[in-house]
C-alpha cells in the first residue's frame, strides 16, 4: 500500500510522525511524507524517506491555505496514495479535503489536541469545532492521542468511531543512566546534590513558561533547565521579557539550553520534569520524562491528567497558577526520596502505556496497515 503522511512543519513531522513512517515501511508499505520545508527533515531524508516540502502554513490565511491545498492536490495526483494520514488541525483539514477531491480510497486523521479545547476567544473555539466537525465528515478513520479527546470527538459528533492511540517514545533511548547523568550535570554545572528541574517544549505562551519562571523564585534550592525554542511559525506573545526578568531574579539557577538533539541526555541529568501548559494533546515530553524516571509536575488539563497519577508519579496543579506550582516543585526539591519513589512509579507507568513500539503497532493496526 502507498501511504502519504501529511504534517504541518518539519518539527512536527520529525517528532510525531516519523515513528509511524518507520513502522509503516517496516510492514512493507511505500511511505511518502509532506510538510513545510525545514532543516529537521534531514533525519527522515537520511533514512531514505521521500519527504516533499509544501507551502504549508500554521495560519488561517485564505491565500496561504489555498496555496497549500493546491500543492497537496498536485502531490496526490502525482503519487496516487491508497491512504492519506493527516495530522494537526490546519494541515489535517487541508490534507483530508485534498484527499477526498483526489479520490483517495482511505483518509485518516490523528488529532494531537483539539483547538476548541484551547483557552481563547469563543469565536476561535467555535470555528475550530466547526472545522473539526467538517473534517470528521471527510474522514474514514479518526484517531486522537488522548482518551479524553476521543470522548470529546464522539460526544460532539465529530466522529462516532474516534479512537485514542496514545503517544509513545522509545525506552531504549529514554531511560535512567547514571553515567550520562554525571556527565551532563558536569557539563551544565550542576553539583551532585543539586535539584534540577527540566522543562522541554516550544517557547510559546500556552506552555506556561511565565508561571514556571515565577514559581522558581519561590524554590531557592532548585535550578531550572529550559530546553526548546520558538518555531518561526509560532504565534502569540513574545516570552523574551519574561525570561529577561527571570534571568535577573534567578541568576545562574536558570539555564536556557535552546533546541537540543540530545533531549534524552539532558533528561537523564535532571531530577524533576515540569510542563505547566494551558493546553495539550498528550505531550511527548512528559512521556520522555517518565521513561527517564523523573517525577512530573504538570497542569490538571486534558492529556497530562491521564498521564500523571496525582501523588504517585508526580503532581497536577491548576493551569495559569504560580503558588501551587511552586509548592509542588518545592516539595520535590526538598525530598530526594520522594523524587526517587515517584520517578520509579512514573517509569513503570510509561513502560506499560507509552512504549513507542506498542503505540505505533496499535496505530498502524487501526489504520489497516
Amino acid at each position: 500500500m502507498r501511504v502519504l503522511f501529511v504534517a504541518n512543519v518539519d518539527f512536527a513531522l520529525r517528532h510525531f510522525v516519523l515513528p509511524l513512517m518507520r513502522g509503516a515501511r517496516a510492514r512493507g508499505h511505500e511511505v511518502i511524507a509532506a510538510c513545510a520545508e525545514g532543516p529537521l527533515l534531514d533525519l527522515p531524508r537520511a533514512e531514505g524517506f521521500r519527504v516533499v516540502g509544501l507551502p504549508m502554513a500554521r495560519s488561517l490565511s485564505p491565500r496561504a491555505n489555498w496555496q497549500a491545498l493546491r500543492a497537496l492536490r498536485a502531490l496526490i495526483r502525482e503519487v496516487r496514495p491508497d491512504l492519506v494520514h493527516a495530522h494537526f488541525p490546519i494541515s489535517g483539514l487541508l490534507a483530508r479535503v485534498a484527499a477526498r477531491l483526489g479520490g483517495v480510497p482511505r483518509v485518516a486523521y490523528t488529532a494531537h489536541g483539539f483547538l476548541f479545547n484551547q483557552p481563547g476567544p469563543l469565536w476561535r473555539r467555535g470555528l475550530s469545532l466547526g472545522l473539526e466537525w467538517l473534517g470528521g465528515r471527510l474522514t474514514h478513520t479518526l484517531l486522537t492521542v488522548s482518551e479524553e479527546e476521543a470522548g470529546d470527538a464522539r460526544r460532539l459528533g465529530i466522529s462516532r468511531g474516534a479512537t485514542a492511540t496514545g503517544n509513545g517514545r522509545d525506552p531504549a533511548l529514554f531511560h535512567p543512566d547514571p553515567e550520562t547523568r554525571a556527565a551532563v550535570r558536569a557539563e551544565l554545572g550542576a553539583a551532585p546534590g543539586d535539584c534540577v528541574v527540566c522543562a522541554v517544549s516550544r517557547l510559546v505562551r500556552h506552555k506556561g513558561h511565565p508561571e514556571l519562571l515565577a514559581a522558581m523564585e519561590a524554590v531557592p534550592d532548585a535550578t531550572l533547565w529550559v530546553v526548546g525554542e520558538r518555531l518561526p511559525s509560532d504565534h502569540g506573545e513574545d516570552l523574551e521579557p519574561a525570561f529577561a526578568r527571570a534571568e535577573a531574579a534567578l541568576g545562574p539557577r536558570l539555564k536556557r539550553l535552546g533546541y537540543r538533539h540530545d533531549v534524552a541526555r539532558v533528561l537523564a541529568g535532571a531530577d524533576v520534569f515540569c510542563l505547566p501548559s494551558h493546553f495539550e494533546g498528550l505531550p511527548m515530553s512528559v512521556i520522555e520524562a517518565m521513561l527517564t524516571g523523573l517525577p512530573v509536575v504538570a497542569t490538571d488539563i486534558s492529556g497530562p491528567r491521564e498521564m500523571v497519577a496525582e501523588g504517585e508519579t508526580g503532581f497536577l496543579v491548576p493551569p495559569r497558577s504560580v503558588a501551587p506550582l511552586a509548592t509542588a516543585l518545592a516539595r520535590l526539591a526538598e525530598d530526594p526520596a520522594l523524587r526517587a519513589r515517584m520517578g520509579a512509579a512514573g517509569q513503570a507507568r510509561a513502560l506499560e502505556r507509552y512504549a513507542e513500539a506498542a503505540v505505533v503497532a496499535r496505530t498502524l493496526d487501526l489504520l489497516g496497515l
